[in-house]
């Protein structure tokens, strides 16, 4: 079945408003600046999804870092995940460095444990993981954050970086859709 962006849009529902991500994320920025602000550390935003989260957290953070981008991805643009695929990896500039992994979300962790993984191969001093949300899962995980925004519902979830079939990374809100939304896809 072919989505239509807005049919999706009306059908969800809120999980959190623009007001609970944009105070989570200042207190996000207030924790990694206690940790990181003497360590010069690279940012790495994993894109597409910490795209905006980047964009809302980087401002907010007052002191000496540098930033990059890597992706990689299980998605591929659908609901569930595949195998990691590498867009763009990191590079050795990372080397001796503390690194500032970005990303909109900690679903299974997979994708996380790979980035972390090479990271550490290419030499990072220590790798540290900020993420906007985090999906309770209801078991563990073989990853976790060391900073954790808001917490998820174990949902198909969308806005503030995370996208439905392609579609409203751009929202300024978290977003649930729909069990049957899912099904016909």
């Amino acid at each position: 079945m072919n989505k239509v962006p807005n049919q999706l849009l009306a059908r969800s529902t809120l999980v959190y408003p623009k007001d609970t991500v944009n105070a989570a994320i200042t207190r996000l920025a207030g924790e990694i600046a206690l940790d990181l602000q003497d360590k010069m550390p690279l940012v790495l935003t994993v894109m597409n999804g910490g795209l905006y989260f980047a964009g809302q957290l980087l401002s907010q953070l007052n002191f000496a870092l540098e930033t990059d981008y890597l992706q990689a991805s299980r998605y591929h643009g659908e609901t569930v995940g595949q195998d990691v695929k590498w867009g763009r990896a990191p590079t050795d500039q990372l080397k001796g460095r503390t690194v500032l992994l970005l990303d909109d979300i900690l679903d299974e962790g997979h994708t996380l444990v790979a980035i972390r993984d090479q990271c550490v191969a290419l030499g990072a001093l220590e790798v540290k993981i900020a993420v906007l949300t985090a999906k309770d899962l209801g078991y563990v995980k073989p990853i976790e954050a060391d900073y954790v925004g808001l917490t998820l519902p174990n949902r198909y979830v969308f806005g503030c970086g995370m996208d439905v079939y392609g579609w409203w990374r751009n929202l300024p809100e978290i977003r649930a859709l729909e069990e049957c939304d899912l099904k016909d896809s």
